[in-house]
């Protein structure tokens, strides 16, 4: 169900390229490569990395590419960083996302889904991507996958508003 809402919510088109930061081993990845042109996957982690291929190529998923980097690190050499993408869908760990939220606009990315287990860093990155970047909070709820105890999981999605169309 979190993942059937996160294609409704990026609205994910044939035509679009999406990048899919923190992709794990592909959960976001590849349902979302099913409806797009092309995806991006990028994680931190060699090893998932590596079953995230797999899974493509068991789903015989062609225009899924993954690309293992630290997101908190440098990026600038990175290949994909010299790509464009319509969407990014973003799934860090409690951490949050801070360290990459000011390449999206780069990229060209206008449409972004924020899923996060941590509410205090999705706030905090959000105010980053409204008042720092020029998106608007569009939609936002909470998902509750753990029964009985205080973690939920969050997804926010936000739109680059028309003042902000000429960044980067």
């Amino acid at each position: 169900l979190m993942v059937d809402q996160a294609l409704e919510l990026l609205d994910v088109r044939p035509e679009d390229r999406v990048l899919d930061l923190f992709c794990g081993l592909g959960n976001f990845t590849l349902p979302l490569a099913r409806l797009a042109g092309d995806v991006v996957g990028v994680e931190g982690d060699a090893a998932l990395v590596e079953r995230a291929q797999a899974n493509a190529r068991r789903n015989a998923i062609g225009n899924a590419q993954f690309h293992t980097a630290d997101l908190y690190g440098e990026l600038e050499h990175q290949p994909w960083m010299r790509e464009r993408f319509a969407k990014a869908l973003l799934d860090p760990p409690r951490s949050g996302a801070l360290q990459v939220l000011d390449m999206l606009p780069r990229l060209g990315v206008e449409r972004i889904l924020y899923v996060s287990c941590y509410p205090a860093t999705l706030a905090r990155d959000a105010d980053r991507l409204v008042n720092g970047l020029g998106y608007r909070l569009r939609a936002a709820g909470v998902m509750d996958m753990f029964p009985h105890t205080a973690h939920v999981e969050s997804m926010a999605l936000f739109e680059r508003s028309c003042r902000a169309s000429s960044y980067g």
